[in-house]
C-alpha cells in the first residue's frame, strides 16, 4: 500500500501518490515499466509545499498503473486492500492514498484526479475526497506530465483535516465559514435505488427546499472527458506499446484503444468542454453550489470488477467536472445495508475554500454524512 519513508517536520502525517516526484526516490507511477528508475532529481512543487508547512511525509502510496484505471487494482505492486469493505475495490487511480487515510496510517493523503481518481476511491473507502479547481495546485513534478484534466487533491477522515491538507498543498487556500445556509441545487441523475433512496432521503431531511436542476450536456461531458484523457494518455505513453514495455493487461488494452482516438474526435470533445463549462458556470451564477450523487452504483467487489462493464459507470457524475475544471468534493456515507455511497458537491471555479465551508456545513447538519464515524466503527 505505502512505500515507507520519512521526510519533513513533525506536523500532520501525509502519504503521497507514487506519480508525484520526491527527490531521491523513483516515481514508478504504479508501473513495472518505471519501477527501476531513474530517481527524481527534485521534489514536485506540492511536496516542497508540504515540507515547508512542516508536514511529515510517511511514504509513497501505491496506485492504479499510470493513473489510468478506476479499480485501484495493481498486479505488479499489489492491490491496496479496502480496509472497511475488503471484498470491494479500493477505487482508483489513487487507491493507496485512500486506503492509507481510511486505515489511519496518516492524517491526510495526496492523490491526483483526472476523471474522479481522488473522489471515487474516497467514496469506496469511506473518507472525504477533494478535487480543487483545475490549475490551482501546481502539477510540476507529476506523471503524466501533460494533462488538461488532472488535479492534485487530498483525502482525509474529516473536513477539518481535509482543509488542513488543502492549506498545505496550496498556501493560497484560506479557510472560511458560512453564516447562512447555502443556496444549493440538486442535479437530475440516473442511478440505482440502492444508492439514490438514502441520498435523497438525507437531502430532503436536511434541505427540503433544495432546487432540482439539469445539466443537459452532462452525459456528453462524460464521453468527452473519456476522449480527452485517451488522446492525452496516448500522446504521453503510447510509445510504450511500440516498445513492448511491461504493462498490466488492462492498461495495455486502454492505451492501444487510446491510440485510435483522432484529432477530430479530440476537437469535438473540446467543443463539449466549452459548452458544458458554460452550463455549469451559468448554474453556479444562480446557486452557491450544485449537488450530485458521487457514484451511480455501489462500488463493485474485486471479482465483479474483472468485468470492465461494471467499472465504466463509476465516474459518470465525477468525470464531467474534470472536463469543466470546477472544484468538487465527495462526502462519504453508507446505504441501509452498510455499503459505501457518497454525495458530490461542486462549487465555483476558484472558490475552493467556499466549497469546503459548504461541505463542512453540510456534514454538520446532516448526520448521514458521518465521515469520522465510518472510521471509528472500523477501528472498533
Amino acid at each position: 500500500m505505502v512505500q515507507p519513508l520519512s521526510l519533513g517536520g513533525d506536523g500532520p502525517t501525509v502519504a503521497i501518490k507514487d506519480c508525484i516526484d520526491i527527490a531521491g526516490y523513483i516515481t514508478s507511477a504504479g508501473s513495472e515499466t518505471f519501477s527501476t528508475g531513474p530517481v527524481a532529481a527534485q521534489n514536485a512543487t506540492v511536496v516542497d509545499n508540504l515540507i515547508a508547512a512542516g508536514c511529515r511525509i510517511i511514504g509513497k502510496a501505491n496506485m492504479h498503473e499510470l493513473a489510468y484505471g478506476m479499480t485501484g487494482a495493481n498486479d505488479y505492486f499489489g492491490t491496496p486492500i479496502n480496509p472497511i469493505w475488503p471484498d470491494r475495490i479500493p477505487g482508483g487511480s489513487s487507491s493507496g492514498s485512500a486506503v492509507a487515510v481510511a486505515s489511519g496510517l496518516c492524517d491526510f493523503a495526496v492523490g491526483t484526479d483526472t476523471g474522479g481518481s481522488v473522489r471515487q476511491p474516497a467514496v469506496c473507502c469511506g473518507v472525504f475526497g477533494f478535487k480543487p479547481t483545475f490549475g490551482r495546485v501546481s502539477r510540476d513534478g507529476l506523471t503524466p506530465v501533460n494533462s488538461t484534466l488532472d488535479c492534485v487533491g487530498v483525502f482525509a477522515r474529516d473536513m477539518n483535516m481535509l482543509q488542513t491538507g488543502m492549506a498545505t498543498i496550496d498556501p493560497t487556500f484560506k479557510r472560511t465559514s458560512i453564516k447562512h445556509p447555502p443556496k444549493l441545487a440538486r442535479i437530475k441523475s440516473d442511478l440505482t435505488r440502492e444508492v439514490g433512496d438514502p441520498l435523497v432521503i438525507s437531502l430532503m431531511e436536511s434541505y427540503p427546499d433544495m432546487a432540482y436542476e439539469q445539466l443537459p450536456h452532462m452525459g456528453a461531458a462524460f464521453d468527452a472527458g473519456m476522449t480527452i484523457i485517451a488522446y492525452e494518455m496516448a500522446a504521453e505513453f503510447g510509445h510504450l506499446i511500440d516498445e513492448n514495455a511491461p504493462l498490466g493487461d488492462d492498461v495495455r488494452a486502454r492505451l492501444i484503444a487510446a491510440r485510435s482516438v483522432t484529432k477530430d474526435q479530440y476537437d469535438a470533445a473540446e467543443y463539449i468542454r466549452a459548452t458544458f463549462t458554460d452550463e455549469v458556470d451559468a448554474l453556479l451564477a444562480r446557486y452557491d453550489a450544485i449537488v450530485t450523487p458521487a457514484l451511480p452504483v455501489i462500488p463493485p467487489t474485486l471479482t465483479q470488477a474483472l468485468d470492465p462493464a461494471t467499472i465504466l459507470p463509476l465516474t459518470r457524475f465525477l468525470r464531467p467536472f474534470n472536463l469543466s475544471g470546477h472544484p468538487a468534493i465527495t462526502l462519504p456515507a453508507r446505504t441501509n445495508t452498510g455499503l459505501p455511497v457518497g454525495l458530490q458537491i461542486v462549487g465555483r471555479k476558484g472558490a475552493d475554500a467556499d466549497l469546503c465551508a459548504i461541505a463542512d456545513w453540510f456534514v454538520g447538519c446532516t448526520p448521514y454524512f458521518r465521515g469520522p464515524a465510518l472510521i471509528k466503527e472500523f477501528e472498533q
